[in-house]
């Protein structure tokens, strides 16, 4: 008996120190900003000009974005590329098959990704890009590692590698992320790289429930009133 207890100990602590070695960086906290609308106007131009040419957003409608202070002529002329009609839903240029056969998958419909991930899992996912070689995209991701995707804002961003330190954990030898090293810099600095990331984020919450904000106001002065 006590050999198969310490069997079942030796397996939990071997597989924690696997994990720990291999584990996704810890979330950052988002900014919460879907009151902004100056923000989430520009997460939707981010939106538009680098996720939806592979993503679609099959229940979100162009001219929705008149809720977020745009008007339909600034749609059209800012968001519109391919001959769409403001009245039409948000879909991607790229079909599932192609996405298949390019991508090993069909890149997800983004429509309401930000509930079904979290926006700190967004926030976390689109920093931490780096290169990797031994990816046939010539990526990969600290929060979705083998990530199928390339970093749609490599230029914005650039090119960095991540940095590793050794540490023992219960007598194991793991790796532990400490941070970046710049390969090649962005045309957008850290913090202004950041501050995109978090407008685009905002949007996607926004767009994931547009009447979230309304729909906590009334709620706020009924129970006020009640």
């Amino acid at each position: 008996m006590k050999k198969i207890i310490l069997s079942l100990l030796i397996s939990v602590f071997t597989s924690w120190s696997a994990f720990a070695a291999t584990d996704t960086i810890p979330w950052d906290k988002a900014p919460n900003k879907t009151n902004d609308l100056a923000a989430l106007q520009h997460g939707a131009k981010l939106f538009v000009n680098h996720c939806l040419n592979c993503h679609s957003a099959a229940y979100m409608r162009y001219n929705r974005l008149k809720d977020i202070g745009l008007t339909d002529q600034q749609i059209k002329d800012n968001l519109l590329f391919a001959g769409e009609k403001v009245g039409e839903m948000m879909n991607a240029g790229m079909t599932r098959k192609d996405g298949k056969e390019w991508f090993g998958a069909a890149p997800p419909d983004l429509s309401v990704e930000a509930r079904s991930r979290g926006a700190e899992w967004l926030y976390t996912y689109l920093r931490t890009y780096y290169r990797d070689p031994t990816k046939a995209t010539g990526w990969n991701n600290l929060a979705f590692p083998n990530v199928g995707m390339p970093n749609p804002f490599w230029e914005l961003q650039g090119e960095r590698s991540p940095i590793y330190e050794e540490r023992k954990e219960h007598g194991q030898a793991v790796q532990v992320f400490t941070g970046w090293k710049t390969d090649k810099p962005g045309t957008l600095t850290p913090l202004q790289y950041d501050q995109a990331v978090g407008d685009l984020v905002n949007y996607l919450q926004w767009m994931a429930e547009p009447v979230q904000n309304t729909r906590v106001r009334i709620g706020v002065w009924v129970l006020i009133f009640l």
